[in-house]
């Protein structure tokens, strides 16, 4: 290995392809790469638009994602030819080209270029679970087909440089065209990374084996809790058949995270030491994500949403679970400061989300649009078609509003990003002006309904009354110290 003094003269990009060349190397570099993180973060916190508590917390993340990373190729749970395509799909692409492309092009342009695009590709799914935000289901057929799916993946990297894809459904390794999978999409478009939400009763061995000769695919597979709240919701059976499929992928060397969904009956769990230590410490997951439960798509039942005060004490353990335990476990919703604020309807550095009819929402928890991808095709148009539309402008314009790219004193309550969920009036008047349709008949059910719009407008002001003062406290107050203040030398 070249001289240690040399190296620490190179970038973050050269560091990380060092980093897993060995665990010798890993060792010895890990303090060097956590310092030009700090470096990078802190050169970001002499900006005035940015928030130097959030930006600590960001880099928390991303220390937790490569000590994680590190951890799993020490205990092989990654394999050579997977970690090669996730470096040059994911860490390359996406960290690096990605991000430089669209900095460079908002800074001469003020053009807004999305990371990545979130695309639904079937309705097809062989489970029915209680509240799906989906409705989906194995007697619907609706579907991309198969040329217009890979148009949106080559246009979207030809456009933007998005090498970042995020797959969900109805079930996503259910879908097929024209005699082609999943999977051969996956090895058409081998510089893309994808993350694909999935029940994972589909990952026997013969499939896991096709995903990790791809290597450019990380499964985020869902869970509710453990045997008892996963079969209430999923179906008898599936938790068993998920551990199946934990262990098909790490026999496999292809690296996987879990998707959990808090509601009320089970939001202390998913942040409790006990599953933290099961899903991250034995079943070896290497990220998670909590979608707390938001009452769209089938049987919307109010009751189901996690309390003002369950949302508190989830906020304060994910904190502790990121920063403290170092498991990259993001809650979404509490978590916004992680990404600046709501990343939704091609916002830069965020994303949109299509589905199977090729109807483009800002997000798939904001069930309407404006668009659809294959009327815009066929009228000569591309993706930035559907970007530049008026809905998607009134939604980036209200995250602009609310303190995206704006002065340090004028950002708003990012413990509360969400336009829909936590700001409901102000994304029903976006909704009505633009005369919106919906994505299926929940959608629309819920449109029409005062009721709803109601009880979601108080859940707001009860959130905000328990989350602001948290915000002003842990975030905004006092955001002229120096970035880093508090986190040890090293």
């Amino acid at each position: 290995m070249r001289n240690f003094e040399t190296i620490k003269k190179v970038g973050l990009k050269e560091l990380s392809n060092l980093m897993f060349a060995s665990s010798k190397t890993r060792r010895l570099l890990m303090p060097l790469a956590l310092k030009k993180l700090k470096e990078r973060f802190g050169r970001a916190g002499d900006n005035l638009y940015e928030l130097p508590k959030e930006l600590e917390a960001q880099y928390y993340y991303v220390q937790a994602l490569l000590q994680t990373a590190c951890q799993r190729l020490d205990e092989k749970l990654i394999s050579p030819d997977v970690l090669k395509t996730v470096f040059d799909s994911f860490i390359d692409n996406v960290f690096f080209k990605g991000h430089q492309m669209k900095e460079r092009v908002y800074a001469e342009k003020k053009l807004e270029y999305p990371t990545l695009l979130v695309i639904a590709p079937g309705s097809r799914c062989n489970l029915r679970c209680k509240g799906c935000y989906a409705g989906s289901d194995d007697r619907k057929a609706a579907k991309l087909d198969w040329d217009t799916f890979d148009r949106i993946l080559t246009e979207k990297e030809e456009l933007w440089s998005s090498y970042f894809t995020v797959l969900t459904g109805g079930e996503p390794f259910m879908w097929a065209d024209k005699g082609k999978t999943i999977y051969d999409m996956f090895l058409k478009h081998k510089n893309q990374y994808f993350m694909v939400y999935t029940n994972g009763t589909l990952l026997n061995k013969e499939n896991v084996r096709k995903i990790a000769e791809a290597g450019n695919v990380a499964p985020a597979i869902s869970v509710e809790g453990f045997k008892k709240e996963t079969d209430w919701r999923r179906g008898e059976g599936v938790y068993d058949r998920i551990l199946e499929a934990f262990s098909n992928l790490r026999e496999a060397g292809n690296p996987f995270g879990i998707s959990a969904t808090p509601m009320r009956h089970n939001a202390e769990l998913l942040v409790s030491d006990e599953f933290i230590d099961f899903y991250f410490g034995k079943e070896k997951a290497s990220f998670g994500w909590l979608f707390q439960y938001m009452p769209i798509g089938r049987e919307i039942d109010m009751d189901l949403m996690v309390t003002p005060e369950q949302r508190l004490y989830m906020y304060e353990r994910s904190r502790y679970i990121v920063e403290k335990r170092g498991i990259a476990y993001v809650d979404f919703w509490n978590n916004g400061y992680l990404s600046n604020g709501c990343i939704a309807a091609f916002r830069k550095g965020g994303y949109a989300y299509i589905n199977w009819d090729g109807n483009v929402a800002p997000c798939a928890f904001v069930p309407y649009y404006t668009v659809n991808i294959y009327e815009i095709y066929k009228n000569g148009g591309d993706l930035n078609t559907a970007r530049d539309c008026g809905f998607f402008s009134d939604v980036r314009n209200w995250q602009k509003n609310y303190g995206y790219m704006q002065p340090r004193d004028k950002v708003g309550n990012r413990l509360m990003p969400c336009p829909i969920r936590d700001h409901h009036g102000d994304m029903l008047n976006i909704l009505r002006k633009h005369n919106v349709k919906p994505l299926d008949p929940f959608a629309e059910e819920a449109l029409k309904s005062d009721r709803y719009h109601e009880q979601l407008i108080e859940y707001n002001k009860k959130v905000a009354a328990l989350l602001d003062p948290v915000w002003q406290s842990d975030f905004a107050a006092k955001n002229e110290r120096p970035v880093f203040e508090n986190l040890e030398r090293l």
